[in-house]
């Protein structure tokens, strides 16, 4: 019995060293760390970074599909071989093809695939490119204006990407 208690009293300890440093001692020190002159821009996350905000109508720039329904993430796991994953990208190509007014062949792969997170607001500059004029003509924007927005609204660190949550607001800010 005696063995037992020393056990499960060296148990408790660890258990609140552990609750301390792991969720009171770093969190703390990362916060600490994120507010150093430089890096506090970085450190927190917009809602232009976060979640595509859909916008509805012609006038807008379409984000990746989604494959999640929120508050869950995630990508749908379906891979090439799914009969019915298949069906649905080319029912999808097809379909953004005909909205755009270019060929099936000119869709490029992000508009009709989700992201690994299923919630991701940036598509490829080639995606953003093929919605440019319809985007104009609903929005009465010009297409040069338009193509000035979508350059605005282009970055990325490994990858170059268009963030479509950005470009909106932004849209909606030029009328």
């Amino acid at each position: 019995m005696d063995n037992f208690l020393k056990q499960s009293w060296a148990g408790l300890r660890i258990l609140l060293a552990l609750t301390v440093v792991c969720g009171v001692l770093y969190p703390m020190a990362v916060w600490g760390v994120s507010r150093i002159p430089g890096l506090h821009g970085n450190a927190e996350a917009t809602d232009t970074t976060l979640v595509a905000v859909v916008r509805e109508g012609d006038k807008y720039f379409v984000p990746r599909p989604s494959a999640a329904t929120l508050p869950a993430s995630g990508g749908s796991n379906k891979g090439e071989l799914n009969e019915d994953y298949t069906k649905k990208i080319n029912e999808l190509r097809t379909t953004i093809a005909q909205r755009e007014g270019v060929s099936e062949d000119q869709v490029p792969q992000d508009a009709v695939t989700a992201s690994a997170s299923g919630v991701d607001p940036d598509i490829s500059p080639e995606y953003a490119e093929i919605q440019v004029s319809r985007v104009a003509r609903a929005s009465g924007l010009s297409v040069e204006k338009v193509r000035e927005l979508v350059k605005a609204n282009t970055g990325g660190t490994f990858t170059t990407t268009v963030n479509v949550t950005a470009l909106n607001r932004a849209i909606d800010a030029a009328h």
